[in-house]
């Protein structure tokens, strides 16, 4: 479909000639576009930011923690009060081969760190090194504990996000720096900015400072207890074939009924993770059903403009028909203004879709991170404008029709 100079200087004169329809028939096409380009990249960065409620956390984890029974067992009343200790930790490896990492956890109720004369408020937590295998740490400066801290009872600590701001709010590098937490003294090796919210244990997320565990049971005469295990599976090992076993490996240990799903409590996190993903396959079904619909009522509107213009044009096609213009002359022309009138509007509709997904991630920019992503990636503008291009075709092809169907002979009648 090949036009010289003169046709294209037609296409435009066309145009210019019905500015407020063009314009009007522009603007469904740009809207649509707009839509869809904007709700994919906002349901990108929404996932991102939903995901950050779960960042860190492996997908097919699972925690374990002591809760009043709720049912009587061997002699013990239900309601009865009860917690695990260390040796539990090696009765799921033993009887749970199918798990990767067990690790206990300790928690503490709360306390406030002070440096210089800043103060916050603070959730104390112990925890093994092979921790960080079941919720992957966000370090922004220095490490996380490690085996040495563990053989040495080190007092070192890895703080939180809110920690850092609060107790550091001109910034810097921490690390090496000693915090007073009630009426200790700990050195700080790392800081955490995984700031995850859905699945939190052990105080608000960026409160709470990390101890190697050895160090809390000493620091706060917590003795053999343990206030969770968690557990992750070998790869391929589906997680909720597993409670179950780790349950009953925990409750029997304590006299506690295998079955009483609330005395040991087992927290899934595999559960959370197959919503998320549910959740978003419904979103992106319903963006793209949102956004290719609004993009097709826009190429109706087009079609219909053009419809319009082809009637006006009766006499006009008419006499170039009889002057000897072919069909496929009129039809490249009928199709060209309409391939035009879309990818101009949809070329505009992405730009200025990308200007404000760009400004939403500025938004959501803190320290130089960016936190969500809302950029559609270059190959999706790409198909939003072939799909645009295929519109502009589509929309086309009935007024097109409809003009290589005028004789010169009516053409002269009607004029």
């Amino acid at each position: 479909m090949r036009l010289d100079i003169d046709s294209y200087r037609e296409i435009l004169d066309t145009l210019t000639r019905n500015k407020s329809r063009s314009f009007l028939t522009g603007f469904g096409v740009f809207w649509g576009v707009f839509m869809l380009v904007a709700l994919i990249g906002g349901g990108q960065g929404l996932k991102e930011m939903l995901n950050q409620n779960f960042a860190g956390f492996a997908t097919n984890s699972a925690m374990v923690w002591a809760q009043p029974t709720s049912k009587a067992y061997k002699g013990f009343r239900k309601g009865r009060y009860w917690s695990m200790e260390y040796k539990d930790v090696e009765r799921i490896k033993k009887s749970v081969p199918e798990l990767d990492v067990v690790t206990p956890i300790l928690f503490s109720n709360g306390g406030t760190a002070y440096f210089s004369d800043k103060k916050t408020t603070v959730s104390v937590n112990g925890a093994m090194p092979d921790y960080q295998k079941v919720n992957s740490p966000k370090l922004f400066y220095g490490r996380y504990i490690n085996d040495a801290d563990m053989r040495e009872h080190r007092k070192v600590c890895v703080i939180g996000k809110k920690i850092y701001k609060d107790l550091f709010p001109g910034g810097g590098d921490p690390c090496g720096k000693r915090i007073r937490i009630d009426s200790i003294f700990f050195q700080i090796v790392g800081v955490d900015y995984n700031v995850s919210e859905a699945i939190n244990f052990g105080g608000e997320a960026g409160t709470s400072v990390i101890l190697p565990i050895t160090l809390m049971q000493q620091a706060y005469n917590r003795g053999n207890q343990v206030d969770m295990i968690a557990v992750t599976g070998r790869k391929g090992v589906v997680m909720s074939s597993l409670t179950s076993r780790i349950r009953e490996t925990v409750a029997r240990a304590h006299y506690v009924d295998p079955t009483d799903e609330q005395g040991t409590m087992v927290f899934n996190t595999e559960v959370l993770f197959q919503l998320l993903d549910n959740l978003f396959r419904g979103v992106n079904f319903l963006i793209w059903l949102v956004g290719l619909g609004t993009l097709l009522a826009g190429a109706i509107g087009v079609s219909n403009i053009m419809m319009v213009t082809v009637r006006e044009r009766t006499t006009e096609i008419g006499i170039r028909r009889a002057i000897g213009a072919t069909p496929r002359m009129v039809l490249s022309q009928i199709i060209s203004e309409s391939i035009v009138l879309t990818l101009v509007a949809g070329m505009s509709g992405i730009l200025f879709a990308v200007a404000i997904l760009q400004m939403l991630e500025m938004g959501n920019t803190e320290d130089g991170i960016v936190n969500a992503h809302f950029q559609v990636g270059f190959w999706t503008a790409i198909s939003a404008a072939l799909i645009v291009s295929l519109m502009g075709v589509l929309a086309g092809l009935a007024p097109a029709t409809r003009a290589m169907s005028i004789k010169p002979v009516d053409a002269m009648r009607d004029e």
